[in-house]
C-alpha cells in the first residue's frame, strides 16, 4: 500500500475511534441521568399501584414508569444542554492543549444537542402517548387477556393519534405556506414533519415559560422564606409553637372524649375521626419543624434569610437587566437575533464579554430561571392539581408531570437565547425554528418578559415586605382594617 492509502486509513480509523468515544460518553451521561431520574420517580410513585393483586396492572405500571424515567432523563438533559456547552467552551479556552480534555470537542457537543432533540421528539410524540394509552387500555373485546392484548390496543390508538396529528400539521402547513416548494416538502416525514411539529411544541413551551417564569420569580421569595429561618423581628416562633401545642392538645382531647365506649354522649356532634387524626399528624409535623427552627443558630436566623433574599433579588434584577439590554441590542444590531449554528466551533472565543466569570453568571441565571419556571408552573391555578405528592402520585399524574417538564426543559435553550441571557447560538435542529427569525415575535417576547417580571416582582415583593412588617409589629391583631388582612367581625371586636 502507498503512503496516501495508509494516511487515508489512519484518518478513517481515527474518525471511527472518535465516534466510538463520543458514543460511550453519551451513553454514560444518559445512564447517569436515567439512574437519578429513576430514584427521583420512585420517591413519588404510589406503591399500591405496583404491588396490586393483579400482576398485569403492576407490569403495565412498571413499563409506564420506565418510559416516564426515560422522558424525565431527556428533560434533565435538555436543562443541562446549554450550561454544559457554555462551560465546555470556557474550559477549552482556558486549557486549549490539555491532553485530558481532548474528548471535549465541538463534535461531541453537537451530537448531544442532536440526541436531545431526537429523544425529545420520540418522548413527546410516541413514548408518553404510548404510556398513557397503555395504562388506560384493557385490551380489545373478545381478545385474550394479558399485557400483549393491551399492547395491541395501545398501538392501534397510537397509530390513529399519529394520523390525526400529522393530518392537522399537513393542513396547517398547507394553509401557512401555500407554494409549490412547501407542498412538496409536506411529503417528507423525517425532514419536515417532525421538525415542524417540534417547532410548534417548542413555541408552546416558550409561551408557557413566558407565563410561568415571572410568576415563579415572584413566588421564589415566599418559598425561600418557608424553607429558611426568619429573623426574630419577622416572626414570633414562641407564639407559633405555643399555638401549635394548644391546638394539638385540644384535638387530642376531643379524639379521646369521642372514642370513649362507656360514654357515647360525650361527643355532641358526629365528627370525622380520620380527619381529626390527619389534623393531629399535621400539627405534630408543624410543631417539630418549629422546634427545629427555634434551635437554629443566630447566624442562620440573622444572616441566612437576608442573604438568601438579597441573592434572589439580585438574580431577578440581573435577569431583567440582561433582557432590557437585549431589547436595545435588537433595535440596534441584527446580530442579536437568535439563530442556529451549524458547526459547534468551541474553544475559539468566549460567549460572554466578562469571560469565564460572565459564563458562570449565565449558567447560574439559566438554572435559576428554570427552577423559577417550575415553581411558577406548579403555583399556577391551572396546573396546581398536577403537583406530585410524596409516595402518593398516581401513574397518570406522573405521566402528565413528565410531559410538562419535558416541554418546559426542551424550550429552555430557545428561551435563554431569545432573551439574550447567553450568546451561545442554538445547535442542530434547535436553530431551525422559523419563528426565531421574526423580529416582531422576538422583540415582543422580550418586552413581555421584562414587563411581567417587573410587575410580579414589585407587586409580590412589596406586599410580602408590608405583610411581614405588619406581623412583626403586631398590627394584624388589632381591630383596625389593615391592608392585606381580613377585618375582624363586630362581634369579635366587642369581645
Amino acid at each position: 500500500m502507498e503512503a496516501a492509502d495508509y494516511e487515508v486509513l489512519s484518518v478513517r480509523e481515527q474518525l471511527f475511534h472518535d465516534r466510538v468515544r463520543e458514543c460511550i460518553i453519551s451513553i454514560l451521561l444518559f445512564a447517569t441521568l436515567y439512574i437519578l431520574c429513576h430514584i427521583f420517580l420512585t420517591r413519588f410513585k404510589r406503591p399500591a399501584e405496583f404491588t396490586t393483586v393483579d400482576d398485569e396492572d403492576a407490569t403495565v405500571n412498571k413499563i409506564a414508569l420506565e418510559l416516564c424515567t426515560f422522558t424525565l432523563a431527556v428533560a434533565l438533559g435538555a436543562v443541562l444542554l446549554l450550561p454544559f456547552s457554555i462551560i465546555s467552551n470556557e474550559v477549552l479556552l482556558s486549557l486549549p492543549r490539555n491532553y485530558y480534555i481532548q474528548w471535549l470537542n465541538g463534535s461531541l457537543i453537537h451530537g448531544l444537542w442532536n440526541l436531545v432533540f431526537l429523544f425529545s421528539n420520540l418522548s413527546l410524540i410516541f413514548l408518553m402517548p404510548f404510556a398513557y394509552f397503555f395504562t388506560e387500555s384493557e385490551g380489545f373485546a373478545g381478545s385474550r387477556k394479558g399485557v400483549l392484548g393491551r399492547v395491541y390496543e395501545t398501538v392501534v390508538m397510537l397509530i390513529l393519534l399519529t394520523l390525526l396529528v400529522l393530518g392537522m400539521v399537513w393542513v396547517a402547513s398547507a394553509i401557512v405556506d401555500n407554494d409549490k416548494a412547501s407542498r412538496e416538502s409536506l411529503y417528507d416525514f423525517w425532514e419536515y414533519y417532525l421538525p415542524y411539529l417540534y417547532s410548534c411544541i417548542s413555541f408552546l413551551g416558550v409561551l408557557l415559560l413566558l407565563v410561568c417564569t415571572p410568576l415563579g420569580l415572584a413566588r421564589m421569595f415566599s418559598v425561600t422564606g418557608k424553607l429558611l429561618v426568619k429573623p426574630r423581628l419577622l416572626e414570633d416562633l414562641e407564639e407559633q409553637l405555643n399555638c401549635s401545642v394548644f391546638e394539638e392538645a385540644a384535638l387530642t382531647r376531643r379524639i379521646c372524649m369521642c372514642s370513649l365506649p362507656s360514654d357515647p354522649t360525650s361527643c355532641w356532634l358526629p365528627l370525622d375521626m380520620e380527619l381529626l387524626h390527619r389534623q393531629v399528624l399535621a400539627l405534630q409535623t408543624q410543631r417539630v419543624l418549629l422546634e427545629k427552627r427555634r434551635k437554629a443558630s443566630a447566624w442562620q436566623r440573622n444572616l441566612g434569610y437576608p442573604l438568601a433574599m438579597l441573592c434572589l433579588l439580585l438574580l431577578t434584577g440581573l435577569s431583567v437587566l440582561l433582557v432590557a439590554i437585549n431589547i436595545l441590542e435588537l433595535l440596534i444590531d441584527e446580530a442579536a437575533m437568535p439563530r442556529g449554528m451549524q458547526d459547534a466551533s468551541l474553544g475559539q472565543v468566549s460567549f460572554s464579554k466578562l469571560g469565564s466569570f460572565g459564563a458562570i453568571i449565565q449558567v447560574v441565571l439559566i438554572f435559576y430561571l428554570m427552577v423559577s419556571s417550575v415553581v411558577g408552573f406548579y403555583s399556577s391555578p391551572l396546573f396546581r392539581s398536577l403537583r406530585p405528592r410524596w409516595h402518593d402520585t398516581a401513574m397518570t399524574q406522573i405521566i402528565g408531570n413528565c410531559v410538562c417538564l419535558l416541554v418546559l426543559s426542551s424550550a429552555l435553550p430557545v428561551f435563554s437565547r431569545t432573551l439574550g441571557l447567553t450568546r451561545f447560538d442554538l445547535l442542530g435542529d434547535f436553530g431551525r425554528f422559523n419563528w426565531l427569525g421574526n423580529f416582531y415575535i422576538v422583540f415582543l417576547y422580550n418586552a413581555a418578559f421584562a414587563g411581567l417580571t417587573t410587575l410580579c416582582l414589585v407587586k409580590t415583593f412589596t406586599a410580602a415586605v408590608r405583610a411581614e412588617l405588619i406581623r412583626a409589629f403586631g398590627l394584624d391583631r388589632l381591630p383596625l382594617p389593615v391592608s392585606g388582612f381580613p377585618r375582624a367581625s363586630r362581634k369579635k371586636q366587642h369581645q
